[in-house]
């Protein structure tokens, strides 16, 4: 297992010049080759993020449109026809809203769905906690921490 923070990494945002035809491989030399390399290697990602704006951080929306080049490698060069899916690897998303409007996360959960078809994974649980503000705030609600683990330890157990 790897913890990779998104906010401690160089990488640019996708510049959509499509060097990534030839091979499905972004061509911006960045800390995303690691990143790209360890999604296709993985059995299963957990993904989390606060939401801004009823969307993920800045930091994951950069990931996720840097995975524009997985997108082109399945659909444009390995020619996967849409709506195949082949979901062989398993995502847990976490995520916390400030508000408690009732569409906080319907966006979010589209968007984190597609990303994860980029590489083959299917959104097996989300967890999102609304009312979440400011650093600590969690700790307030000793119940999501517990739900956050006994969800990793399930995800742990399936993907043994």
């Amino acid at each position: 297992m790897e913890e990779v923070v998104l906010r401690d990494l160089k990488m640019s945002p996708c510049l959509e010049i499509y060097g990534c035809k030839k091979t499905g491989r972004c061509v911006i030399a960045d800390d995303f080759q690691k990143i790209y390399d360890l999604l296709l290697s993985s059995q299963g990602i957990i993904l989390a993020s606060p939401i801004f704006f009823y969307t993920v951080s800045a930091h994951t929306k950069i990931l996720m449109d840097r995975c524009q080049s997985l997108w082109v490698k399945k659909y444009w060069i390995e020619k996967t026809p849409f709506g195949k899916r082949d979901a062989a690897k398993k995502a847990l998303f976490i995520s916390v809203g400030a508000t408690k409007g009732k569409k906080l996360f319907d966006g979010v959960l589209l968007t984190v769905r597609y990303f994860l078809d980029t590489f083959n994974a299917e959104l097996w649980k989300s967890l999102l906690y609304r009312g979440l503000d400011f650093e600590g705030d969690v700790l307030k609600h000793p119940e999501y921490l517990e739900e956050v683990y006994q969800a990793g330890k399930e995800m742990a157990r399936i993907l043994q």
